[in-house]
């Protein structure tokens, strides 16, 4: 039989637990700085817990989930210290969802034990292929090419936007990867996700893919909330510019070359 939570998820989860107290200082960083430091917490424990048996390509995605994490986490950290506007908008946000209430303990705990879960089902496939008997193989290095592709995109994306809106904070981004597609950094996340499961196959067995599939589908979901949200407060933004208009209609959301433009009116998606 093939476990389908070992014990070594419980230690995932008590990691996960510990680096995303940081939501306790300021709630979204449940879903932001405490996300990536979730990550690359995973990613070292797996290599510590499992270091007399990990194969190359295993320690290879977990330092690449540790680097993924980690960047991710620096990145929205400093972004968020050393830019005031965006800080100020990161808040009105906030602010606006939750009718600047101040959040209750209970619904703070209950994300905390969310979150903790589903990061240690994003990476479960990693996770599996330790506890079923590490092996390499050619699917291996493939999910490894893919989860540092994602990695790039994302890396490339944000700092292009970065650059963007240093030279002009009050106009949208369409340059670079932004002229392929609306949220290439969200497509660069759930390429590196996407790599991570498919890092699974050979080695995931029997009920273990629920857990896999689960932790796939819940970071898709994600990544397709945030992409509509920020699609709704660019319409805000920019729905009287021409220029915006045409970005738009002709600019695929999240996929680059697959012609869904608009997340706005699916409602299944929040």
């Amino acid at each position: 039989m093939y476990p389908v939570f070992p014990k070594i998820m419980w230690v995932l989860l008590a990691v996960c637990a510990v680096l995303t107290l940081v939501g306790y200082y300021k709630f979204v960083w449940f879903m932001s700085v405490g996300y990536g430091l979730a990550v690359w917490g995973i990613g070292l424990t797996l290599i510590i817990a499992f270091r007399s048996n990990i194969t190359a390509p295993t320690v290879v995605m977990c330092v690449i989930m540790m680097l993924y994490g980690l960047r991710l986490a620096l990145f929205l950290l400093l972004r968020e210290l050393k830019n005031k506007s965006y800080k100020k908008r990161v808040d009105r946000i906030v602010k606006e969802s939750t009718g600047e209430k101040k959040i209750p303990i209970f619904v703070s705990i209950a994300v905390w034990i969310y979150v903790a879960f589903e990061y240690v089902f994003q990476t479960s496939a990693v996770t599996y292929r330790l506890v079923n008997g590490d092996k390499g193989g050619t699917v291996a290095w493939i999910a490894i090419v893919i989860m540092a592709l994602g990695v790039a995109i994302e890396s490339l994306a944000d700092k292009q936007k970065s650059d963007a809106k240093a030279k002009n904070p009050n106009r949208f981004c369409d340059t670079g990867l932004y002229k392929i597609v609306r949220c290439p950094n969200y497509f660069g996340e759930l390429t590196f996700w996407f790599g991570v499961t498919i890092s699974g196959i050979g080695a995931v067995k029997g009920a273990q893919w629920i857990i896999v599939i689960i932790g796939w589908l819940l970071i898709l979901y994600v990544m397709l909330s945030g992409a509509k949200r920020l699609e709704k407060r660019q319409n805000k933004n920019y729905g009287d510019d021409p220029e915006y208009q045409a970005y738009y209609k002709k600019t695929p959301a999240i996929f680059p070359f697959v012609p869904l433009y608009s997340l706005e009116k699916i409602n299944w998606i929040k």
